[in-house]
């Protein structure tokens, strides 16, 4: 079946196949029709599946043929989507100006750890469609510079990513300002008790669309599990880079001191590296990220809430080096790769303290996951577990860089991650809410706590891992609870393009 079965416009299929695209993916087939029809939709697909074509699409389809609201004088805000990070924000805002390229409709991105008066002049010209953070959706919803009382359709992507940063606060403020009559969407990649519940109290009679049963991982990613002594990870890693001569390859850590420590050892090594993570500047990450998808940077290490909005087309290699605490982050995680049915592999190097966040991923994935033991890395058989916190904390000097996780803890660390959620989608270092900032250039570090830990602030940067100055974060006051009813979060998948994330927003 062809784009053309599916009663998109002759703008929209000529932007789809000039991006080289000729037929849809069964979340696509399902997804498109469903939201040209007008009504709520719950849709779920392996990451990696072409989510955000999915939705995209048939919007810029709806707001191109239907007339914005009489009473305003400037172009309205027609069409919300609310993403968890920085990178994902850029890359959907990338894809709905790229395949609507030949409709008259305006998009803008905004996101934390930039200057927020761009944002504000792109919204005085008048936009139809605004992919933003929660965060600073909400800075820019205080200051009065966003009008969303003409909002027609409301996007809430990855939400079980959204709801496991601690996002759910967030999105009861936001829903509180949208109109009551407006068409919601939400996308995830898995499906937990929380997310229906949610989605419940969001949706209206919604369609419900699910393309593979849940939380599992893509047939065309090769799963592997190397056991190895805690000690050994790095020099294992060292070795099957080389020895297997890997290329962008994307290595997971589960600490952001931890990332920057791997890839400034990596680079010892001989082997380029650079840290992605949320204590690096919007211009590091970019610029990170743009090195590793043209191929000139060799690894690229990350955190969970970093990586998500990276969309390379055919990654071929995902390493965990750390098992995350929580299971459901193992699909993400190897979710960037085998992405739109392209083959990828994801290897695990599991030390005895992680035997048993082995043993919950296998349980949410209902599988096991096959061993293989490198030779000249047989890990000791007499090794005793450590509890993951004590020996993080230890390694990283007492500065709180440990994952507050020991055996069997599995989702602990979860209700840590607000402090990074807000920083990751909301306001620069410093910039108070209600207050805009005066003009300048947006280039330093905005200091997030990594979702998986609690850090205090280093005293000084990992040298050649490419980070930027770290500054104190005064704290927040907690966020108000709106008493409306409960908002969902999304987990929507990109479309498979290898465009460099934005880093500010479209000029007009």
């Amino acid at each position: 079946m062809s784009f053309d079965s599916l009663g998109l416009s002759e703008p929209l299929l000529r932007a789809v196949n000039e991006l080289g695209y000729s037929s849809p993916t069964p979340i696509q087939l399902q997804a498109i029709p469903a939201v040209l029809k007008g009504g709520d939709l719950l849709a779920g697909a392996q990451t990696g599946t072409g989510k955000t074509a999915g939705f995209t699409l048939p919007i810029l389809q709806r707001l191109s043929q239907l007339a914005p609201a009489a009473g305003s004088a400037k172009r309205p805000v027609r069409a919300l989507i609310l993403t968890p990070t920085r990178e994902l924000a850029a890359q959907v805002e990338e894809s709905v100006r790229a395949y609507g390229k030949y409709l008259k409709l305006r998009s803008t991105v905004m996101f934390g750890g930039v200057g927020i008066n761009p944002q504000i002049e792109a919204l005085r010209r008048g936009v139809d469609i605004v992919v933003a953070t929660p965060g600073r959706l909400l800075d820019h919803m205080q200051q009065k510079t966003i009008d969303v009382s003409k909002l027609e359709i409301l996007v809430l992507d990855e939400a079980d990513r959204m709801l496991d940063m601690g996002f759910i606060h967030d999105i009861k403020r936001v829903l509180a300002r949208l109109p009551e009559k407006r068409q919601n969407l939400l996308f995830s990649a898995t499906f937990s008790d929380e997310i229906k519940a949610l989605a419940d109290g969001l949706l209206d009679s919604p369609a419900l669309i699910e393309v593979a049963r849940r939380n599992t991982t893509a047939e065309t990613v090769e799963q592997k599990i190397h056991p190895v002594d805690r000690d050994r990870k790095r020099e294992m890693l060292t070795h099957l880079i080389r020895s297997n001569n890997w290329f962008q390859v994307l290595v997971f850590t589960r600490t952001k001191h931890g990332a920057n420590r791997l890839a400034e050892q990596l680079g010892k090594d001989g082997i380029s590296a650079l840290a992605i993570h949320g204590n690096k500047s919007q211009s590091a990450r970019t610029r990170a990220l743009a090195e590793f998808k043209d191929q000139t940077l060799q690894v690229l290490v990350a955190t969970d809430i970093a990586a998500r909005g990276i969309d390379i087309d055919q990654l071929p290699h995902v390493v965990n080096f750390d098992l995350p605490n929580v299971p459901e982050d193992y699909v993400h995680r190897i979710g960037r790769t085998g992405r739109a049915g392209a083959e990828g592999e994801a290897v695990s190097l599991v030390c005895v303290d992680e035997h048993q966040l082995l043993k919950d991923i296998e349980r949410l994935i209902k599988r096991p996951i096959p061993q293989e033991v490198i030779p000249g890395f047989e890990p000791d058989p007499s090794a005793k577990p450590e509890p993951i916190q004590r020996r993080s904390q230890g390694r990283s000097q007492g500065r709180g860089q440990g994952q507050g996780q020991g055996q069997g803890q599995g989702r602990q660390g979860q209700g840590q991650r607000s402090g990074e959620a807000r920083r990751e989608g909301g306001r620069p270092s410093g910039e108070a809410r209600g207050a805009a900032r005066p003009p300048k250039a947006s280039s330093g570090a905005q200091p997030a706590r990594d979702g998986r830990s609690q850090p205090k602030p280093a005293a000084k940067p990992v040298a050649g891992a490419g980070q930027a100055p770290r500054r104190a974060e005064p704290a927040k006051a907690p966020q108000a609870d709106n008493r409306r009813k409960p908002a969902a979060n999304p987990g929507a998948l990109l479309s498979g393009r290898r465009d460099a994330p934005r880093s500010s927003n479209r000029g007009h």
